[in-house]
């Protein structure tokens, strides 16, 4: 990506991201908002919480906004590399079919096989690592195969097209008072909270979610730089091995702080909005998850957005979660 400041993303560029995100022949779509009190999820704070269906979105995550504005500045007879745990993978893996190109995702061995399965039925290859391993092998395909590095969190296109998120949420709620998103690398944090923030909304506050075993961007603002860790999480998908870098740079700038979940309380998010309709996988729950165990601050009769993430869970993973 080279090193690219948090000064070059500009509300101009989001914006035009956008528009190349709604444009894309890959299918995006601008998921509902749906008022928290017309649901049956329980709320025990005197608030109004508006909750953004990601869950809903073409390949069942937000990764494919993206994907898409990445793609489309990239030559489509390409081979591309990338790593990932899953959700990235799948709307990499769709773009490279929908485009005929060719690609290979590098995946981490704690990542559900069922993912990789689903991968590979788009005809692009996987090979699965652990995950200390992962940008080694990366890094071998980009020197011997002469690939070219997508990366699935730490990029200015896929930033930029993840912020088409955060303004689609100000075109339903112009200046809500915080913003709930889970925290994996920080692309999608930092593309919604440079949005939001871009805009104007200096008064919104912007909360990213990590799990308590995957917490490299929690470290990081601690620590005042991007770290990695040794991480293990349920939320596979929110447990990279380090912080980008470029996401930490906005976060810092843009979000208020980030919060802890533990795995008990993503596996009960999980089993509390499957049971109210709503198919959400783990890493997709964290926002909700912070919510109901009242790890955000001072949200009594404020204007909340949480943003479930994505959906991509099987049948034969509910069965571990809680009745």
């Amino acid at each position: 990506m080279g090193e690219v400041s948090a000064d070059a993303v500009t509300l101009d560029m989001l914006k035009e991201a956008m528009q190349t995100v709604r444009s894309s022949p890959l299918g995006v779509i601008n998921t509902p908002m749906i008022p928290w009190c017309q649901t049956t999820l329980p709320l025990s704070i005197n608030c109004k919480i508006l909750v953004k269906l990601e869950n809903m979105q073409r390949t069942g995550s937000f990764k494919i906004r993206g994907v898409a504005n990445q793609f489309a500045r990239q030559p489509k007879s390409g081979h591309f590399v990338t790593m990932s745990a899953g959700n990235y993978g799948k709307s990499f893996a769709y773009a490279i079919k929908h485009y005929g190109s060719k690609g290979k995702v590098v995946m981490p061995e704690t990542a559900p096989l069922s993912k990789a399965t689903l991968i590979q039925s788009f005809g692009v290859e996987v090979e699965r690592v652990p995950p200390y391993s992962l940008i080694n092998v990366v890094n071998r395909c980009i020197q011997e195969d002469k690939m070219t590095f997508l990366h699935s969190f730490d990029d200015l296109d896929l930033i930029a097209g993840h912020a088409s998120l955060g303004l689609e949420v100000l075109e339903v709620n112009s200046e809500p008072d915080v913003v709930v998103v889970c925290c994996g690398g920080g692309g999608l944090l930092a593309g919604v909270a440079a949005a939001i923030k871009l805009s104007g909304c200096d008064k919104t506050r912007i909360y990213g979610v990590e799990p308590e075993g995957a917490c490299t961007m929690y470290k990081s603002f601690i620590e005042k730089k991007p770290v990695g860790m040794d991480t293990y999480s349920i939320a596979s998908g929110l447990a990279p091995p380090f912080a980008g870098r470029l996401p930490y740079e906005l976060c810092k700038r843009y979000v208020e702080a980030i919060v802890l979940v533990s795995d008990e309380e993503i596996k009960t998010a999980v089993s509390t909005l499957y049971k109210s309709g709503l198919v959400v996988e783990p890493s997709g729950s964290a926002a909700f998850a912070a919510i109901v165990n009242n790890k955000i601050p001072d949200l009594e009769g404020k204007a909340i957005v949480c943003i479930l993430t994505g959906g991509n869970i099987g049948k034969d993973e509910l069965i571990n979660f809680p009745d």
